[in-house]
């Protein structure tokens, strides 16, 4: 049963039929989330009237506390795993509602998977009934752990089917065939984003991720937990760009044929990562070793050469500056307001 957390005000109108919201009307599916709270930021800054659909499994509710005191927001709170309702015109979609961290998508696999295939086709259903522009965020977890480094997009990539991360790594997936095949058979306008490790300012402490993870542990003056030897990469995206680059794929004047890679080609060492999150927050945390988890990338990098070329896209935010911003979030969120050491920019 869907709940709507704040009424649409008649005067509101979407960029068909004029209004202040000269951009048109854009659904973002998770928009209570990490990245789905910027997105309707940011939408909402670019002239849209923007609805947000969380089930507020993972999202937060007072990641939107800001935006519900805009005129041009609305948060429906409903599952996309169940139907929408087809009569909710709007000219842009982004499908954004799958938890990404492993501990929440392994948490009830089998609705992760049903939030990416289920989810999918009922926003696709929307968006075709509207003929509206329709995002998917898809994830680098297509490639699996990779043969090719780096990852372009004509890789297939090399995974598992079956093994404890497949539920997220297969419906995202499946999710991919589903957007594309909308494409071919009823000429749906679909973009594809394949997402890289992301961080930023409204992570949660328990999301999982090895950046969040580090913080929240050197804050605590906890030890460091590295699973394996730390000489996997990965790459790091700060949210604020990946965003950016989700503007940018929508509003490019022809849709890819294909799903389109976003994230930093900067690589890293996790033990790179370990140390520089150390010196960041000052902590004397001591790193200890784990085994490492089933399934779990040895290299993980973007090739971005058609973002760059296409979309004239490309990750201005580096590591040292993202973490200090992050760094800084983390401590206000555990602790209130403490001195964190400024990291260099660069």
């Amino acid at each position: 049963m869907s709940k709507v957390i704040k009424v649409l005000k008649p005067s509101m109108g979407t960029g068909r039929r004029g209004g202040s919201f000269n951009r048109g009307r854009a659904l973002v599916a998770g928009g209570a989330g990490f990245l789905g709270s910027h997105l309707c930021e940011r939408l909402l800054r670019d002239g849209y009237e923007v609805i947000a659909v969380d089930n507020f499994h993972t999202g937060k509710r007072y990641n939107l506390n800001v935006l519900q005191r805009d005129p041009g927001f609305l948060c429906i709170e409903h599952d996309i795993i169940d139907t929408l309702p087809l009569d909710l015109p709007v000219d842009e979609i982004y499908n954004l509602a799958c938890p990404a961290s492993p501990p929440h998508y392994q948490a009830d696999p089998i609705h992760t998977f049903k939030t990416s295939v289920l989810g999918s086709l009922n926003l696709l259903e929307l968006a075709r009934r509207h003929n509206a522009k329709i995002f998917q965020a898809s994830t680098s977890e297509v490639y699996g752990d990779p043969l090719v480094h780096p990852q372009p997009e004509g890789y297939f990539g090399n995974v598992n089917t079956h093994g404890p991360r497949s539920c997220y790594d297969e419906g995202k997936r499946s999710a991919e065939t589903l957007f594309f095949d909308y494409s071919r058979t009823y000429g749906i306008d679909v973009r594809v984003a394949r997402i890289f490790n992301t961080y930023g300012r409204r992570m949660q402490p328990d999301d999982g991720r090895v950046v969040s993870n580090f913080i929240v542990q050197a804050l605590r003056g906890e030890d460091l937990t590295v699973y394996g030897s730390g000489l996997q990469t990965r790459s790091f995206c700060y949210a604020d760009d990946l965003i950016e680059g989700f503007i940018r794929l929508m509003n490019a004047p022809s849709a890819p044929a294909h799903p389109v890679n976003l994230g930093n080609p900067v690589e890293f060492t996790v033990m790179e990562l370990a140390r520089l999150v150390i010196d960041y927050t000052n902590s004397r945390s001591r790193i200890v070793h784990r085994p490492l988890p089933v399934d779990d990338p040895r290299q993980r990098k973007p090739d971005i050469s058609f973002a760059r070329q296409h979309l004239g896209w490309e990750p201005q935010v580096s590591l040292s500056q993202g973490l200090a911003h992050t760094v800084e979030y983390f401590d206000a969120l555990l602790y209130g307001s403490r001195p964190v050491k400024e990291a260099a920019m660069s």
